[in-house]
This record gives structure tokens, C-alpha cells and sequence, in this order.
């Protein structure tokens, strides 16, 4: 379908990639990563055709038809909504009054003239393509999109201009998954969507008929989606098969491939040189001298860039808070609206947030995610309800443009160094590097940075010196996915509590204790993270839902606000047969993540030993002669005995882990 042969592109005086080869099939499903900086939005706009190469060639085929989505920077205006939708299958309307206008000529034309039968090839070919197209489903099509892209029907009938630079973005996406483009090129298209969104367009492309590539820093949405890895890196582009964890596994394969092959490279240049040196003054070795010389300069060096894996960087953790850390009492809040009435955005909400909790704030657009952050930070006051901090609560509130409260006279380095007096320069410089301020970056002035990059620097200033309740609105908004994973590992080691709004599925599946789903005025909560919380909300095995009753946070009976989504694998027994409930004893944050990571510990082990048992069963099936069956007979049952110690442990830290999360 389209082919890049020795392939090369320079930015200035840079070498962004140099011999890239690539084939695109018709069914490929590509995720393009690498570093910032790599060329990857440049190599997208290259195949799209908006920029050319320097080396190298690029073919297509007759016939293939290319949609490019930039990362931002699209305006439309002139039309409602759903007008610039169906504006995509104009030229299937224009098909159709040709076939309206070819009726008439059949009707009229004599059916044995060359006319009749040039008009019914014609015709014949265009109901064809109308057909294929469903011309009369135009409009429940783009309905089902423009729904999917969280474009509510008062929108449709909006003028474009109306709505914000991201929104606009789902506009252009729409129309290019309408368009069914032979190859769709994506650059970061979940930027601007929230996260039902994302689960939407990971459906949609699931069933796309045609070919795409896309770039995104969204682990879980290039997991999902993509079937195939293109990596930049080290100038050179790298072909991986499989999705982007497959991709991970196979990468640190070849960099110990490349590190092996460098140390012998460098183990045989320094025994050249040191001969060299040693025998180049005198006569009788002046041949041998010679050869190794040239041997030395036909060496093709093998280049190792900076190793690009996170860093560990240790936060200072803060000091503790009391066990209750805020206590949410009939929360109401309400907005005016412009012809003077109200808008109940909160109705009623009481809940308590426990030291250690890392909670995810969830829910659709325009639900009240941010209000209800806002109101814990005490940005906003409620319109009714109280919000009470424990003891030594100390909170840090990040929003969404963060960046506003930054000092734009300030210099980076100074700015966080001032913020951290305790940690070493080496360490802030290497923690701005991750978050994509490296060399003479880190010496600008505040103020000259654009917004996304001050909001990736007010993170990294936060994580220096955080306090003991964090409340982050789209902390991974303008991150990459080095950036994400300091940020999700530092927030795992942090002591204190976390409360945050993300659409990153990976982020919040990685970091979430408890999920907080506001819909409806009212706010629903969910042990667990957000793989658990889908479960729970189509259903799991049996779907229980119970009023929170506690004496910290009293619900009146006849308005419940909030309700708890449990799952149960038996029906609950009466309360006189099963006798009074035993209160569960809450492990420190410190310990609960120690059970944490043994039961990921025991989670990947336990498959891991699957494959040496196969393996090891397959070897005693092959007999090669008694003493080695006797060996594999032994080694069998030594890991089928670790395999069931090892289930016996994984159950019993899943049950001391969900009665955590439910005491």
C-alpha cells in the first residue's frame, strides 16, 4: 500500500532518522513511538504527504487514500456540527443527484442506443457505490460517532466555532473516521477526549476495516489497539510485532543484544589500539602494525545513546496525617446560570478519604469531576454541606492550568532548586529531564515556556516537595510515557493520600485504591482500580449495591448520596445466621504496599512457572534415557510444588487486599 525505501530527515542541523525502511499493508495496525525529539510527528506528516524526505523514497500505491489528524491547531467554523460531519459524504450526494439526472436520460433514451447503454454502466456503477457507502445511514452514522466522541444532540446543531480548541479536535477526528481513509493517521488522538471517549475510539478502531498508525503516549490505548511497534531510536527505525508491552519486552531484549555486541566491540578497538601503541616504532612489526590499523578503521562503531529508562527518583515524603483525612458531610453545590437561575451540579454528597487512599475521580464531561476537586482544595466553596480536614492535613491542589500560578520571572532551575533546598542539583536536573527539560532548558526564564510545558514543570516542582494530600486534576495531561511512569512511581512510593482526575486507563489502573464515579449529582464508589470498577459496573458475577452507613459520615436514609458497588460470589446470609460483622483491622499504608507488590510478585511468577512446567513436561514426554526422565521427573514435581505454594499465597493476599479495600 505505501513503502518508505532508505528513508532519511534532518531538522536543521539534526538527524532525526536516517535508512528507514517500511512496508504498510493494508490490515496494519501500527503504534509509532519513541523519544521526544525522534521524528515521529514528522514521520507521520511525511507518509501523510504535508512534508517530504531528504533521503530515501516514498511510494504509494493508485488508489489509497490518506486522513492525517495533527495534534492540535485545527479551526472550523461556517457550519453547525453535524453539517461538518456529513460534510465528509458530499461527493456520495453529488453521486446521487447524478443517478436522480441518469434516471431520466434511461426514461427518455431509446434502449437500443449506445447513449442508454454508456448511462446504465453508469448508473449501475454508482448504485453500486452508494450501496457499499449505505447511503441512507448517513446520518445514523454520524450520530453514532459524534455520541461515542461525547457530543451530546444539543451539540449537533451548534456552530463549530462555538466550541474550544479541543472540542474541535473531536470534530476533525470525526470526520476522519467517517471518511474511512485507506490509511488513518492519528498524532496523539486521545489528548482532547476523556476517558468513556478513549474506551469508545479503542472499540471503533478494534472494528476499523482499513489500516492506521498512530502516535500516543496512552500505554493502555496502544495495548488495546495496535498490533504491530515501529519504534524511533538511535536514528534508525525498529520493527516490533506485537502491542506496546510485547513491544517493551522485545526492546529490552535488543538493547542487551546492542550492549553485548558494543562491550566486544570496545573489548576489540582497545586491543588494536593497545598494539598499536605498543609496536608501532618498530620495523619488524610494521606490517602487523599496518593491518590493525586498517582493521581499526574499517570498524563501523556501534553508537549507544543514552540510556532512556526512569529514573528513581525518591520524593521527600511528608509528614503524617491523622487516619481521617477529610470528612464530606450533605455536600451541595450549586452554579447561577446567565438567565438568572441555578444549575445543581452536586446534590448531597457524604464521604470520607482515609490516609493512604489513592483515589480516581471518574465520570463523563461536564459531570462535576472538577467541581467536586476544586471544592476539596477549597478553590470553591459549597453552596451547602460541610468539608471537614483531619488532624495535620496538609493539601496541594494541581489543576489543569497550573502553570498560571507559576512565577514567569523565575528561572526553572533556581524556581525548583528553591522549592527542594535538600536535593541535590543532579537529581532535580535528571528529574527535569524525564519530564522533557533537559540541558539548556532548565535554564529558561518561566515565563517564555507555553502552557504544556509549564504544567509538565509544575508537576516535577510538586514532587519535590509534596504534601500529605494531593489533589491533581489531569496530572498526566502533556506527559510523555517516560514522564507518567516517574510520575506513577512516585505517587505508588508516596505515604501520604492522593486524589486525582486522569483519562489515562493505564495511570489510573496503576496507581487507583478506590474509584469515585460521579454521575448524576451524586458521586458512587468502587473498590479497586479501573479494570475493577468496569467489572463492577456490567455487573461481575452478581452486583450488589449498599448504602455507606458509618457514624463518620451519616447519610440521611431517605436521599442516600452515595453508594458502595461490591461483588459477592454467594448470596448474603441473614445477619442472625451469620452473627455480628468483625471489624477489619486497616493496615498502614507501608505494609499494605508490601501485600501490593508480592501479589504482583506472585502474579507474574505463577505464569512464569507455567511455561518451566510445560516445558519440563515436554522434555519427560521425549525420552532420551532413564537418569535425565529421572532429573525432569524431580524438576516437574519441584515446581509443581512452588506453582501450589504459590496459588495458596496469591488467594490469600487477594482476600487480605479486598478486605482492605473495603474496610
Amino acid at each position: 500500500m505505501l513503502q518508505l525505501s532508505a528513508a532519511g530527515k534532518r531538522f536543521g542541523q539534526k538527524l532525526l532518522f536516517e535508512d528507514a525502511n517500511w512496508l504498510i499493508n493494508p490490515d496494519e495496525r501500527t503504534g509509532l513511538v519513541g523519544g521526544n525529539g525522534t521524528g515521529k510527528s514528522t514521520l507521520l506528516k511525511i507518509i501523510g504527504g504535508i512534508e517530504s524526505l531528504d533521503y530515501g523514497t516514498i511510494t504509494r500505491n493508485k488508489g489509497v487514500t490518506l486522513g492525517y489528524l495533527p495534534q492540535d491547531g485545527l479551526a472550523l467554523r461556517g457550519r453547525t456540527v453535524f453539517a461538518e460531519c456529513l460534510s465528509v459524504f458530499d461527493h456520495l450526494h453529488e453521486l446521487e443527484r447524478e443517478s436522480i439526472e441518469l434516471t431520466t436520460v434511461l426514461s427518455e433514451a431509446n434502449p437500443k442506443s449506445k447513449e442508454y447503454a454508456t448511462a446504465a454502466e453508469r448508473y449501475s456503477d454508482i448504485a453500486d457505490q452508494l450501496h457499499v457507502h449505505d447511503i441512507y445511514n448517513l446520518d445514523s452514522q454520524v450520530g453514532a460517532v459524534l455520541g461515542g466522541l461525547g457530543f451530546s444532540k444539543e451539540d449537533w446543531d451548534r456552530n463549530t466555532e462555538e466550541f474550544s480548541g479541543g472540542w474541535q479536535m473531536r470534530i476533525a477526528l470525526a470526520k476522519l473516521l467517517l471518511q474511512k481513509p485507506s490509511l488513518l493517521l492519528l498524532d496523539e488522538p486521545t489528548n482532547h477526549l476523556d476517558i468513556e471517549s478513549r474506551n469508545w475510539l479503542e472499540n471503533y478502531l478494534h472494528d476499523y476495516p482499513n489500516a492506521y498508525i498512530l502516535i500516543s503516549h496512552d500505554r493502555y490505548f496502544l495495548d488495546v489497539t495496535v498490533n504491530k511497534t515501529v519504534e524511533l531510536w538511535n536514528k534508525r527505525m525498529h520493527t516490533y510485532h506485537g502491542n506496546y508491552e510485547k513491544y517493551v519486552a522485545q526492546k529490552e531484549e535488543r538493547r542487551t543484544q546492542l550492549m553485548s555486541a558494543y562491550k566486544n566491540q570496545r573489548d576489540r578497538i582497545e586491543a588494536l589500539e593497545a598494539f598499536i601503541n605498543r609496536f608501532r616504532a618498530q620495523a619488524t612489526k610494521a606490517k602487523q602494525v599496518q593491518s590493525r590499523i586498517k582493521e581499526l578503521e574499517k570498524i563501523e562503531r556501534i553508537e549507544v545513546p543514552e540510556d532512556e529508562s526512569t529514573i528513581h527518583f525518591s520524593i521527600p515524603q511528608p509528614p503524617a496525617s491523622g487516619r481521617t483525612v477529610v470528612e464530606v458531610t450533605n455536600l451541595r453545590k450549586v452554579y447561577p446560570t446567565p438567565t438568572g437561575g441555578e444549575k445543581l451540579i452536586l446534590d448531597d454528597l457524604s464521604f470520607t478519604i482515609e490516609r493512604g487512599d489513592r483515589i480516581a475521580l471518574v465520570g463523563a464531561n461536564g459531570a462535576g469531576k472538577s467541581t467536586l476537586i476544586r471544592l476539596l482544595s477549597r478553590q470553591e466553596e459549597p453552596t451547602a454541606g460541610t468539608i471537614r480536614e483531619g488532624h495535620n492535613v496538609l493539601s496541594d491542589f494541581f489543576a489543569q492550568d497550573q502553570y498560571k500560578v507559576l512565577d514567569p520571572n523565575a528561572g526553572m532551575l533556581d524556581d525548583i532548586s528553591g522549592a527542594a533546598p535538600k536535593v541535590p542539583v543532579v537529581e532535580l536536573r535528571s528529574l527535569l529531564g524525564c519530564f522533557m527539560f533537559s540541558g539548556d532548558d532548565v535554564f529558561k526564564k518561566l515565563g517564555v515556556l507555553s502552557g504544556g510545558e509549564r504544567n509538565r514543570y509544575a508537576m516535577a516542582k510538586m514532587l519535590v516537595s509534596p504534601s500529605n494530600f494531593l489533589l491533581l486534576d489531569e496530572p498526566t495531561n502533556h506527559l510523555d510515557l517516560r514522564a507518567k511512569d516517574v510520575l506513577l512511581d512516585a505517587i505508588r512510593n508516596f505515604t501520604g493520600t492522593v486524589l486525582f482526575v486522569s483519562h489515562d486507563r493505564y495511570f489510573i489502573d496503576g496507581l487507583a485504591t478506590r474509584v469515585f464515579e460521579v454521575e448524576d449529582r451524586r458521586l458512587h464508589i468502587y473498590p479497586g482500580n479501573y479494570e475493577d470498577y468496569l467489572w463492577r459496573k456490567q455487573g461481575g458475577p452478581e452486583k450488589v449495591t449498599e448504602t455507606i452507613t458509618n457514624s463518620l459520615t451519616p447519610v440521611r436514609p431517605e436521599t442516600p448520596a452515595i453508594t458502595l458497588v461490591t461483588n459477592f460470589a454467594a448470596e448474603a446470609l441473614p445477619s442472625e445466621i451469620a452473627g455480628p460483622a468483625i471489624p477489619i483491622k486497616r493496615l498502614n499504608p507501608i505494609k499494605l504496599k508490601q501485600l501490593q507488590d508480592r501479589l504482583t510478585f506472585t502474579e507474574s511468577e505463577i505464569p512464569h512457572l507455567e511455561s518451566l512446567i510445560a516445558a519440563a513436561e515436554a522434555r519427560l514426554g521425549n525420552f532420551t534415557s532413564a537418569d535425565q526422565s529421572q532429573k525432569d521427573a524431580a524438576e516437574l514435581d519441584t515446581l509443581r510444588g512452588r506453582r501450589t505454594t504459590l496459588l495458596v499465597e496469591w488467594e490469600e493476599l487477594s482476600v487480605t487486599l479486598e478486605e482492605q479495600q473495603l474496610a
